[in-house]
C-alpha cells in the first residue's frame, strides 16, 4: 500500500455545462416529488449552443412543465447572454408516462420489516461510500479543496466582488501525502471564464482570482500553499463566456466531482435525475452514512463500503469493507459491525433518510443542491446520510 504520494482531484462551478445539467434533471426530480412523493421519474439532460434536450421517463399524476424548469434553472444560475440564455435556448424534449407498479406505490414510514424485505430493488448495481479523517467533514482533502475553490468562485461572481466572471469555471489542488495523510499543497488551478474578451486584462484576472479566491478559500486550513506550490490561473489564457457555448454537457458526467475526487472508488453510475427508488443513487448515500459513522467511531483513519446489489433482491448480495491498513479492527470485523447496525434495503434507506419528502420540506427542492459541489460531505446542507448517530453505538459493540 503506498503510503507517499501526490494526489489531484477537481471541481467545478454550477455553470460548467455537466453541472447545468445534473441540476435540470434533479429540478425535474424535486418538481415531481415536491407535489408527488410516490413519483417515479428518471430525467436526462444533455446541453450545447443554445439548446436544451430532455429525456424523462416518469409515472406521476403530477404535470411537469419541463421547459419551464429548465429555463429557471438556467436563469438562476446567470446564463443571459445571446450565445446562450433561459429566455433564447430551444428546449426539446423526449417525455414518456410509464404504467403504474402499484408493487413501489407504498409509503416506508408505515411498513413493517417484512413489508420492506419483500420490497426488491429494480437495478443492478455495486456502489462505493468512503470517509476518512483528513477533514472535519470526512472527506478527501483535494476534492474538499477542490469544491471551496469552484464555490468561492460562483460567490465571487454572485455577489458582484468579480462581476466580469462568467458563470462556467474550474478547480483543481493536488495534495502531497505522507504516510497516507496530506502533507503540502503540490499545485492549485483556477479557471475562470470571462464574459468578454480583454475585460479585465489577464493580469488583472489572475491577481483578483488570486486575492479574492484563493486566499480565502485556504485561509482557515491547516495546510495551505507554500513558496514551492505551483500555482495556475488560466494558464492557457483567456477564457471568453465558457459554458454551453463554448463545449456541451451531459447528465451524470462528473461522478468523481459527485463523490471522493477519485481518491476513492464510486459506481460510474450518475447520481442526479434519478428518483430515490433508484439503488444506484441512494445506495451510494447509504455507504457513505455506514463509511462516515466507522471512521468517526475511531475503528479506522480510512474506510471504504461496498454495497453490491442485483435486481429481485432486497439487501445487497455483498457488503466489503476496505481500510487501506488504516483499522483499529480487522475489515472483516468492520464488515459485520456494518451488516449488523446498517439497513441497506432499498425501502428501508428511503424510510431512515425521509427521501421521498425531502423536495416538499427544503426551500428551493432538495435534490437539485445536491447537483453542484458533491452529494458527499456537503456542510452547508443538513443531509441525513452525513449523520454520525450510529458512531457510539459502534465503539460500544467492540468495547
Amino acid at each position: 500500500m503506498k503510503k507517499d504520494f501526490m494526489f489531484t482531484s477537481e471541481s467545478v462551478t454550477e455553470g460548467h455545462p455537466d453541472k447545468l445539467c445534473d441540476q435540470i434533471s434533479d429540478a425535474i426530480v424535486d418538481q415531481f416529488l415536491e407535489h408527488d412523493p410516490h413519483a417515479r421519474v428518471i430525467a436526462e439532460c444533455a446541453v450545447s449552443t443554445a439548446i436544451i434536450f430532455i429525456a424523462a421517463r416518469f409515472v406521476s399524476d403530477v404535470t411537469v412543465d419541463f421547459p419551464a424548469v429548465a429555463r429557471k434553472v438556467i436563469n438562476q444560475i446567470g446564463y443571459d447572454s445571446h450565445s446562450f440564455s433561459g429566455k433564447t435556448c430551444s428546449v426539446v424534449t423526449s417525455l414518456r408516462e410509464l404504467s403504474h407498479d402499484e408493487h413501489y406505490h407504498f409509503d416506508e414510514r408505515t411498513m413493517s420489516d417484512e413489508e420492506i424485505e419483500r420490497i426488491p430493488v429494480k437495478n443492478q448495481v455495486t456502489v462505493f461510500g468512503f470517509a476518512c479523517t483528513q477533514t472535519s467533514s470526512c472527506m478527501p482533502l483535494p476534492i474538499w479543496l477542490a469544491h471551496k475553490l469552484a464555490r468561492r468562485l460562483t460567490s465571487v461572481r454572485l455577489q458582484k466582488v468579480l462581476p466580469y466572471i462568467a458563470p462556467d469555471g474550474k478547480s483543481q489542488v493536488g495534495v502531497e501525502f505522507r504516510n497516507r495523510q496530506p502533507y503540502r499543497i503540490h499545485s492549485v488551478t483556477v479557471i475562470a471564464s470571462q464574459h468578454r474578451q480583454g475585460e479585465p486584462s489577464l493580469q488583472r484576472l489572475r491577481d483578483d482570482v488570486m486575492e479574492e479566491v484563493i486566499v480565502p478559500v485556504f485561509r482557515d486550513e491547516k495546510i495551505s500553499p507554500d513558496e514551492k506550490t505551483r500555482m495556475f490561473i488560466n494558464p492557457d489564457g483567456p477564457f471568453i463566456t465558457g459554458g454551453p457555448a463554448v463545449h456541451s454537457g451531459l447528465t451524470g458526467r462528473k461522478n468523481a466531482i459527485d463523490t471522493y475526487g477519485e481518491y476513492s472508488r464510486h459506481s460510474g453510475a450518475a447520481l442526479s435525475g434519478k428518483d430515490p427508488l433508484r439503488i444506484d443513487r441512494v445506495g451510494a448515500y447509504a455507504a457513505r452514512y455506514a463509511a462516515k459513522n466507522i471512521v468517526t467511531a475511531g475503528l479506522a483513519d480510512e474506510c471504504e463500503v461496498q454495497l453490491s446489489y442485483s435486481i429481485g433482491m432486497s439487501r445487497p448480495v455483498s457488503i466489503q469493507v476496505e481500510t487501506f491498513g488504516t483499522g483499529r479492527v480487522s475489515d472483516e470485523q468492520i464488515a459485520q459491525l456494518i451488516e449488523r447496525y446498517f439497513d441497506f434495503r432499498i425501502a428501508a434507506i428511503v424510510r431512515q433518510f425521509n427521501l421521498k419528502y425531502l423536495p416538499a420540506v427544503v426551500k428551493g427542492g432538495f435534490y437539485r443542491k445536491l447537483a453542484a459541489y458533491g452529494h458527499m460531505g456537503r456542510m452547508d446542507i443538513g443531509l441525513p446520510w452525513e449523520i454520525t448517530d450510529k458512531a457510539q453505538i459502534l465503539r460500544e459493540a467492540l468495547s
